[in-house]
């Protein structure tokens, strides 16, 4: 009579403990590859979401505009559609601010505690400084002063200052011989940014002179379609029509944006390598 081998219970502990064994190997694998799959995705993640942000500082010309108030335009609205997917504008322009009042009021100190190193700050204030009758006004010692705690506070961080000149009120002259100019408004404090940018060794825009030369090229009449004119009951938002000049429409605006990008590029600063321009 032939007998079967019955297995012994050893012969089981043994198949299970085999098999406890690839299930541990398996189950630590699986661990291994979802920790592996996270690391990936989440270096993947923090490599798409770093941007360079470039902060706008300054006053109304420069400022993003309530609907209420178009067409009025700061040329940093459509400043900030010219730069590729890896830039972000942030504009902090203040309707009505100087050099001392933006840092007054707490809005220097709330850029200071996100700028990042590798950011920029582009600083143009003079418009409220200059005018002694305002409450914004700032001596011109004190301007330079502020614009120095602006740029040492700036690179402090990390980031890049550039320092840009107030931009031209429309404002023309006649001499005694009939020619016509344009008056420059911002003499003293532009020529304090001039030299302060010198001084420190700060790139430079000169949006002064060459928003003043376009003026001059286009002359009284041509330049009133870059400011915010609007005759009686052209626009539902100025009635009773409006005359500024000081402020831009959407044309001049862009005008304003395309000479400080076309600067960028002159000054050959690495956030002119993001600007796109359609040929």
């Amino acid at each position: 009579m032939r007998l079967t081998k019955t297995p012994s219970c050893f012969h089981f502990l043994k198949i299970s403990h085999t098999e406890k064994s690839d299930s541990n190997r398996l189950r630590c694998f699986r661990c291994w590859l979802a920790l592996v799959t996270c690391i990936c995705l989440m270096s993947f993640i923090a490599i798409q979401q770093h941007k360079t942000t470039v902060y706008l500082v300054g006053d109304s010309t420069m400022a993003d505009k309530d609907t209420r108030t178009y067409p009025e335009t700061g040329w940093g609205m459509p400043f900030a559609f010219y730069f590729d997917s890896t830039i972000k504008i942030d504009n902090r322009a203040k309707n009505g601010r100087s050099t001392r009042t933006f840092i007054e009021q707490g809005r220097w100190k709330s850029i200071l505690e996100t700028l990042q190193k590798g950011d920029y700050v582009l600083i143009q204030f003079g418009h409220n400084d200059e005018v002694p009758t305002k409450g914004s006004y700032s001596t011109p010692d004190k301007f330079v002063q502020y614009l120095n705690q602006y740029v040492s506070e700036t690179r402090a961080k990390g980031a890049f200052p550039v320092l840009i000149t107030p931009v031209a009120r429309r404002s023309f002259d006649t001499s005694a011989t009939g020619e016509i100019s344009v008056v420059d408004t911002h003499k003293v404090y532009g020529q304090l940014v001039r030299d302060l940018a010198a001084k420190l060794n700060v790139p430079l825009i000169d949006l002064q002179q060459q928003s003043m030369a376009l003026l001059e090229q286009l002359g009284p009449d041509k330049s009133l379609f870059l400011y915010n004119h609007l005759a009686v009951g052209e626009n539902p938002h100025y009635p009773k029509g409006h005359a500024d000049n000081t402020h831009f429409n959407e044309l001049g605006a862009r005008k304003m944006a395309e000479i400080v990008l076309k600067d960028l590029q002159t000054l050959q600063l690495p956030l002119a390598k993001h600007i796109q321009v359609r040929k």
